[in-house]
């Protein structure tokens, strides 16, 4: 089952994400996680808030910082999966792609698109939802909102399941088909 994690800002969707994980598998079934951020960064805020998640999960998990999450979803397809967050990787490749004012990212979401449709395992993503944050007052800050908005609804599509985290309450958006 594929399922979308939306939320704002500390709403506690990765948490959420990591629980759902956890209970759908057996204890000591191997999950991998990508996360998507920036690889060796030496932000220590950065670092404080990716050894806060590591923490949380348990030690047979695998962690995996990558920018390239379409690589990494097809190179397993069978492995339990949780992205952890798919606006982190949509800033990283619009900056890779100098994107933010006029380039495109068309290609690199339909690689992770394909990726996330051909995917066989138990996968949870990931990501902010657009609205539940500051209204962007930039050019730069629309194009992510506008970007992430249509990411969020072309991954909920693929996805039979996609849960609204807020103040740490899951909200059902979309349930699996019995």
């Amino acid at each position: 089952m594929r399922t979308l994690v939306l939320g704002g800002i500390r709403s506690g969707k990765s948490e959420w994400a990591e629980q759902a994980v956890t209970s759908a598998l057996p204890s000591s079934q191997p999950v991998r996680y990508l996360a998507p951020g920036p690889c060796g960064a030496t932000d220590t805020a950065w670092a404080r808030r990716v050894a806060q998640h590591r923490d949380r999960r348990p030690e047979h998990w695998t962690t995996i910082e990558t920018r390239d999450v379409a690589t990494e979803l097809g190179r397993s397809p069978d492995t339990p999966t949780l992205v952890d967050d798919l606006g982190t990787w949509l800033t990283g490749t619009l900056d890779q792609h100098d994107a933010w004012e006029n380039g495109s990212v068309a290609d690199p979401v339909a690689r992770i698109l394909d990726a996330v449709g051909a995917f066989r395992s138990t996968l949870v993503l990931v990501s902010p939802e657009v609205g539940l944050t500051v209204v962007p007052a930039t050019a730069a800050g629309r194009r992510f909102a506008d970007e992430l908005g249509s990411l969020n609804q072309r991954v909920a599509a693929l996805c039979e399941r996609v849960v609204l985290v807020v103040a740490g309450q899951p909200i059902s958006i979309k349930a699996p088909e019995a």
